[in-house]
């Protein structure tokens, strides 16, 4: 079996050399925009492009506001200041995710706390965290909730949409605006992921993209924070600019602020990625249908989107039997120039996460962990997909 995967993946994208997990693709459309931006010497947080960029985004998003950062991490950052995360406050999230949420949480001086995933959406499970916050926590007199045990406020929760895949967001937000807890999606990998006809990251009031040079989409680095409510997306826009009053020359700042604004030359970048967007998309849902083709005629499982939803497959990930066999696919597939990954080490079992305590079982999150394969998944113009 391991073979075929092999022969397979190299036949899909007619590649007999190494085979990257998921590489950007450029054209001269990238060149155009970056010599124009060039030529203008506004290059850095100020130009015409993070405007053409933004309003590009809130067009495919239906997003009424759009904010671009330096990256995905620095949205996040944000999104939790304004929600009002402070020092000591607990922040729920699922313990299967790239360790930039939790990071973010923690800059804050926040808790994470951190709760299971469906195996079905590799996302938030509303059920773990709808049996966590009846079990663990209470509303009080000054209508936040509080987790009883530690005494702390749980002030947001941050559901990821893992590899693309929309997690159950309606359900999860029902949940958050019952216990007075602000729900902020962290869409860094979905861009182009519907539930229905909405857009990720525009469920929730906040959500949170990223650009980075594996997304499927690029700005080299990159992300924009998104809201639908204009209070938020001006205090957004003002806390990643330094917090500066507009003046014609005066600098004058009335808060603490970050330097997080996206710069105009990676904007470039993003408005001609945005040109191919729709390609990008089509051709990523051929390769799924192909992997899950393939895995269907060998007995191998792949992860796919759950009804009611559309998945970019940024990423595509088979399901292994066991650790064992997840560590041989990985082993034969690497030696033999497919690039593979697992998904990340869960946060929970991170030693840098140690300290934070766990407050229920994360069956899902160590299950799929000991299962997930990552297979290639970037866009071609040379694929078979016969």
């Amino acid at each position: 079996m391991y073979k075929n995967l092999v022969d397979f993946t190299k036949k899909l994208y007619k590649n007999s050399e190494n085979l990257p997990l998921h590489e950007p693709f450029f054209d001269n459309d990238e060149k155009k925009y970056l010599e124009d931006v060039i030529d203008s010497t506004f290059v850095s947080s100020v130009g015409k492009a993070i405007k053409i960029f933004e309003d590009e985004i809130k067009k495919f998003t239906s997003s009424k506001y759009a904010v671009a950062t330096v990256n995905g991490t620095s949205a996040l950052h944000t999104a939790l200041k304004i929600s009002g995360v402070s020092i000591n406050d607990e922040v729920i999230t699922q313990s299967l995710t790239f360790v930039a949420t939790s990071n973010a949480i923690t800059y804050c001086g926040a808790i994470p706390n951190f709760l299971d995933v469906d195996k079905d959406t590799l996302s938030l499970s509303p059920i773990c965290l709808k049996e966590f916050l009846s079990s663990h926590c209470e509303m009080r007199k000054d209508g936040f909730c509080w987790n009883k045990l530690t005494n702390r406020r749980i002030k947001s929760c941050i559901v990821m949409h893992t590899f693309g895949l929309a997690g159950r967001v309606h359900e999860l937000r029902e949940i958050c605006n019952l216990h007075n807890i602000i729900l902020i999606e962290d869409a860094a990998e979905s861009l182009g992921t519907f539930i229905g006809k909405t857009h990720t990251g525009t469920i929730a009031d906040i959500g949170i993209m990223s650009f980075n040079g594996n997304k499927i989409i690029t700005t080299g680095g990159g992300g924009m924070i998104l809201t639908q409510k204009k209070d938020l997306g001006e205090k957004f826009r003002h806390i990643t600019t330094t917090a500066k009053v507009n003046h014609e020359w005066h600098f004058d700042h009335d808060e603490i602020g970050f330097n997080y604004r996206m710069p105009n030359l990676n904007a470039a970048l993003g408005v001609a990625q945005m040109k191919k967007l729709k390609t990008f998309l089509a051709t990523k849902r051929n390769i799924a249908s192909s992997y899950q083709k393939w895995g269907k005629d060998n007995s191998i499982e792949f992860v796919r989107e759950i009804d009611g939803t559309t998945s970019n497959y940024w990423l595509n990930a088979l399901l292994a039997e066991n650790i064992r066999e997840r560590d041989d696919i990985l082993e034969i597939t690497n030696k033999n120039g497919v690039m593979t990954r697992p998904a990340w080490k869960p946060m929970h079992q991170l030693k840098i996460n140690q300290k934070f305590e766990t407050f229920v079982p994360l069956v899902n999150t160590d299950w799929l962990f000991e299962r997930v394969v990552c297979m290639p998944s970037s866009f071609s113009k040379e694929l078979d997909l016969s």
